[in-house]
């Protein structure tokens, strides 16, 4: 072979070399990320953005290397979402995680008696988008429950409190949808909702009042033993077409208006709104929260009694009372007690 041959084929060799000795460095070297470094990569980024979204973020070290080693595995697809790093990790390992679709997920508690309109804030404090989003899907998209609630006018009751876990690739009907199908689950395990659901527009008017009244009773106490007996004295009012009184009931009606001061006044009471269980007889139109388990049970199965009043004792719990005399006794002791804090 001639001297320059020989010398081309080295430098070839040494250039191979090279070329494998970086290609393995890029590949094989875990790289340190900045804390808690976020990417997201959207639905139909090419690999070649994905590599520079990466890249951009200080997750890899070569782009080049990246999609090389996804050319060879080709056939496997990177998944979109965000994704969290905060660990070192090489493009090998890294590419295992983004096949795995193991997106970043963000937690959402709902308590019971939230408001779809603490629901909301909650999916925004989480990072998934404007509260408003949320609520405006929360208040429009009445088709999720169509067939259990005919005629409700937003989803709120049938929010189910829970702790949730969503990715940022969810839409805000993705999650709403997420919580009105625990709600299914949760009402099908109590007897709330028949199997298979009814299309009886009766049964969907009947199971909406049982969501009304629970969430009622939700808000009216937190202590669970309670709640049958909160329940009966709601259903002992209805029976005799006496108002329902209940405070929260108002805070809901102005809610729902933008005018909750944070406070309830006398003045509210007559505060103009089907929502207004002091000005208007009966439920009002739909739950004013979203219950749990708990207080939808008590709405389904009250406790049997003959009272038609209760009353908080500053203890944390509530006085019940079957006459107005009775019931202003027991007022005026709470009083007493706050009176002796």
């Amino acid at each position: 072979m001639p001297k320059i041959a020989r010398k081309i084929v080295w430098l070839i060799l040494i250039a191979a070399l090279g070329s494998a000795s970086w290609f393995a460095w890029a590949l094989l070297t875990p790289v340190e990320p900045p804390e808690h470094t976020f990417v997201m990569l959207h639905p139909g980024y090419s690999t070649r953005r994905i590599a520079s979204e990466l890249k951009s973020a200080g997750v890899i070290r070569s782009e080049e290397a990246f999609m090389l080693w996804h050319y060879f595995h080709r056939r496997r697809s990177l998944k979109a979402g965000e994704y969290l790093f905060d660990k070192p990790a090489n493009i090998i390992d890294l590419q295992k995680r983004l096949r795995r679709g193991d997106v970043y997920v963000h937690t959402v508690v709902v308590p019971e008696g939230f408001t779809m309109f603490d629901i909301a804030r909650a999916v925004e404090a989480a990072g998934l988008g404007p509260a408003e989003d949320f609520l405006k899907v929360a208040q429009s998209d009445t088709a999720l429950i169509a067939d259990i609630a005919p005629g409700a006018p937003s989803l709120e009751g049938y929010l189910f409190p829970d702790t949730y876990e969503f990715s940022r690739m969810q839409t805000m009907h993705d999650m709403a949808a997420v919580m009105v199908k625990q709600f299914r689950q949760v009402g099908a395990q109590i007897g709330l909702i028949p199997q298979p659901f009814s299309l009886n527009p009766d049964a969907g008017r009947g199971l909406h009042n049982f969501v009304t009244m629970a969430s009622i009773v939700e808000k009216e106490t937190a202590v669970a033993e309670e709640r049958p007996l909160v329940a009966s004295v709601y259903y002992n009012r209805l029976a005799k077409n006496i108002a329902l009184d209940a405070d929260p009931s108002v805070i809901y009606a102005e809610l729902l208006a933008g005018t909750y001061q944070g406070a309830l006044h006398h003045a509210d009471m007559q505060f103009h709104s089907r929502y207004n269980t002091y000005k208007y007889p009966g439920l009002p139109p739909g739950p004013i929260g979203n219950p749990g388990k708990s207080a939808l049970e008590a709405a389904l199965h009250p406790a049997a009694s003959d009272y038609y009043y209760f009353v908080a004792d500053a203890q944390g719990h509530h006085r019940f009372a079957r006459t107005i005399e009775e019931h202003n006794k027991n007022v005026a002791s709470y009083r007493r007690a706050v009176r002796g804090k």
